[in-house]
């Protein structure tokens, strides 16, 4: 038998929201879950992050940030002020009125949802729960895991949601590198299991962002981003399907793009590219694809984009092999190749599903030598799919470095490039971005790829 609603306790709950005087932990320190403690710090609340990785909470402390879109100067003073603290003791969890879930939601190798480290989670918030907690997962899934998924693990020590504590969902909105939106700027879709936890999930975010975007049920709020990535991920495909088509017919895509974006009704620019990256765009997809199949209803376009997307690699690696081969008379498998760009986009030090590991990958295995600069990533970390890369570093871009390659091949355009030098000393250059174009730099010797 239900017990009674535990009034007081969420009453105590939401006028510690509204009067800032809660204690929120961010689970999570990546990407999303630092920049949304600096936010949260920044309204007034205390926060608290939470990490397995030690080093995170290490780098906080000396405010010293390891994200672009925070700055070291911002993390030092609200640590000063006593306003963000960071650890690896999940303990702090029982101080906690509001609790954050920022973690990964990765593909297992079969592209099937990977709910590992939500579950993991969940399962460590059940062990430090008290009632008058509000608990918010952030982390992009399919609809209906907040309610199948978190909500089962933590009541599965006897505190139950909606009564002993609420259970919301709202889903991280982060564009890294963009420096027109921060995570206070963008608007915030909002959702709970049941009236109090909306109500209450709206009131802390209220305080926090500029903007709140209510939903009636957390599953239209997983929806949301699960719908905004697929949109993303499908023009995208388009777009490359078009480069491909266009390529074959002499026409460049890129200038078609840039004339049919002058109609102001009824179109919009995307572009295409060597491929995704990034933690979203690439995996979302196939949540809603996986998510499908109880309801048996096919996701025929979505798995198309994805096919598209996937295959731009090696597109873009048969276009090198022409280029050098008609330009050169050099055999991909003889061939110096210098790759500009590791990270998956423009001004990001971010590498997690980057085409341009792909890239490299494929290139070896046809026995070309092959060299990288990013000046975000000056060294590989080690990856899941590609750890005989880990420790590779980055080479710096001089004339003498360009001449000594056969090609060079543009996977990400960071704006901090020096294109003209490229330009002027590269034997040739595939570009996959259109970066040269752009720029206005001769493109005699520039294959678009």
């Amino acid at each position: 038998m239900s017990r009674q609603l535990d009034t007081g306790a969420l009453d105590r709950l939401a006028h510690r929201i509204t009067e800032r005087e809660a204690v929120v932990g961010v689970i999570g320190l990546g990407y999303v879950g630092l920049p949304l403690a600096v936010a949260i710090a920044r309204a007034g609340y205390t926060a608290i992050g939470l990490d397995i990785d030690p080093e995170k909470p290490q780098h906080i402390a000396e405010g010293r940030s390891y994200i672009g879109a925070v700055m070291s100067g911002d993390l030092k003073a609200l640590v000063a002020a006593g306003r963000l603290s960071a650890t690896t003791d999940f303990a702090a969890l029982e101080h906690c009125d509001v609790i954050v879930i920022c973690v990964p939601t990765p593909l297992t190798r079969h592209r099937t949802p990977d709910l590992s480290y939500i579950e993991a989670t969940a399962q460590t918030i059940a062990r430090h729960l008290r009632p008058g907690q509000l608990v918010i997962l952030e982390s992009t899934t399919y609809p209906g895991t907040t309610r199948e998924v978190v909500q089962p693990v933590l009541e599965g020590r006897g505190l139950e949601a909606g009564r002993d504590f609420l259970l919301g969902y709202s889903p991280e909105r982060e564009d890294p590198g963009n420096p027109s939106f921060e995570t206070a700027s963008i608007p915030k879709v909002v959702s709970g299991l049941g009236a109090r936890a909306s109500e209450l999930v709206a009131d802390f975010y209220g305080r926090v962002v500029d903007r709140v975007v209510p939903v009636p049920s957390c599953e239209i709020a997983e929806a949301v981003k699960i719908t905004e990535n697929i949109f993303r991920a499908v023009n995208i495909a388009l777009a490359n399907e078009l480069k491909m088509i266009f390529d074959a017919m002499g026409i460049d895509v890129w200038q078609v793009i840039d004339a049919a974006k002058t109609k102001p009704f009824g179109y919009m620019p995307f572009y295409p590219g060597p491929g995704l990256g990034g933690h979203c765009i690439p995996i979302d997809p196939y949540y809603l694809a996986w998510k499908s199949r109880e309801f048996e209803v096919p996701t025929r376009f979505i798995e198309l984009a994805g096919e598209i997307n996937t295959h731009m690699p090696f597109y873009v690696v048969r276009r090198l092999e022409e280029a050098l081969d008609r330009t050169a008379g050099t055999a991909l498998g003889a061939a110096r190749i210098l790759l500009i760009g590791l990270a998956y986009k423009k001004n990001v030090a971010d590498i997690r599903e980057s085409p341009s590991l792909k890239l490299v990958a494929l290139l070896e295995r046809r026995g070309a030598r092959v060299s990288y600069h990013d000046p975000y990533v000056p060294t590989v970390p080690v990856t899941r799919e590609h750890s005989e890369l880990g420790g590779r570093a980055s080479v710096p871009l001089d004339a003498a470095a360009i001449a000594a390659h056969d090609a060079v091949l543009v996977a990400t355009d960071h704006d901090n490039i020096d294109y003209p030098l490229i330009a002027a000393h590269a034997r040739l250059i595939v570009d996959t971005r259109n970066v040269f174009a752009r720029l206005g730099l001769p493109t005699g010797h520039i294959v678009k790829g």
